[in-house]
């Protein structure tokens, strides 16, 4: 079994070297950001689109971050290093060590991180079936509360949801905003089909900006279907003809049911021809 790469503040480390100072604000209270990437056939898949959500999150939260070339560097180091052609990366920005209080000021060097490993993938069976989704209970924060264009560390709402779905026996949680609108899934965007056109929830719902959305919205266009941001609420979730997942580390996921409602169609025909797109533009863009 290949073993996890671990690349920090640029340099290749083992294992037991790899670490950050306990009292990292990262560690401490979340202070920090994050991209994973998949990278197919040993190159990573929209590595520009990844950088450029990473820099404007760091630019966010005032963090600085190492210049692209580097960020480059350090991406091409580990995915060498994993000697594996496909995996994940997680790329993470911390505020770095500082004092046992909020002040970010007392924080003087980042630290910048990479992971290569193995990208888990749901079952096969899952991926022909579809997958069980509840709503959960935690809410997803709105623009007024984080921004969700702001890849942060803190997921602990994330977590909640997903220990939430698994109490209940189902795969996957779909998180509501404060207004009870739908934003996405515990970790992946979520798409529906009604009447032969996709949604998916707009960003301003609380619904992060996938790459893998933004994707399939493009695959959208190229393929003559109709799609849309829009508001969803449960009820279109409950009444879709078909239902999706995206996401990095999930591409694309059918779902089955949501709250014990079964979709009309699962997998659904406009799902699997995504499907069948998405992987095509994966070969084209990481084999040219």
């Amino acid at each position: 079994m290949t073993e996890p790469v671990y690349w920090l503040n640029g340099r290749l480390v083992t294992g037991t070297d790899a670490g950050v100072p306990l009292n990292d604000h990262g560690l401490l209270y979340g202070d920090g950001v994050f991209e994973g990437i998949r990278f197919y056939n040993g190159r990573p898949l929209r590595l520009a689109a990844h950088l450029d959500r990473l820099e404007s999150s760091a630019r966010a939260l005032m963090l600085k971050l190492p210049s692209r070339t580097e960020l480059q560097a350090g991406v091409d180091a580990a995915i060498t290093a994993f000697d594996q052609p496909e995996g994940y990366l997680r790329l993470v920005v911390t505020r770095g060590p500082g004092g046992l209080g909020l002040d970010p000021t007392q924080c003087e060097q980042p630290n910048l991180f990479i992971i290569a490993d193995r990208v888990a993938l749901a079952e096969d069976a899952k991926r022909r079936a579809g997958l069980d989704l509840i709503t959960a209970s935690t809410r997803r924060p709105g623009p007024t509360v984080l921004d969700p264009r702001i890849k942060s560390l803190n997921y602990l709402n994330n977590i909640l949801a997903r220990m939430e779905a698994y109490r209940a026996g189902a795969d996957e949680a779909v998180l509501l905003n404060e207004r009870g609108f739908v934003a996405e899934g515990s970790a992946e965007n979520i798409f529906v089909v009604r009447n032969d056109r996709l949604l998916t929830p707009p960003v301003s719902d609380g619904a992060l900006d996938g790459i893998t959305r933004g994707i399939i919205l493009e695959l959208c266009r190229e393929e003559g279907m109709e799609a849309a941001e829009r508001s969803l609420t449960l009820y279109d979730i409950h009444t879709a003809d078909e239902c999706f997942l995206c996401g990095t580390g999930a591409e694309i996921l059918p779902v089955r049911s949501v709250d014990g409602r079964r979709m009309k169609q699962s997998p659904g025909l406009l799902t699997r021809r995504l499907e069948g797109a998405f992987h095509r533009l994966v070969e084209k863009e990481t084999r040219s």
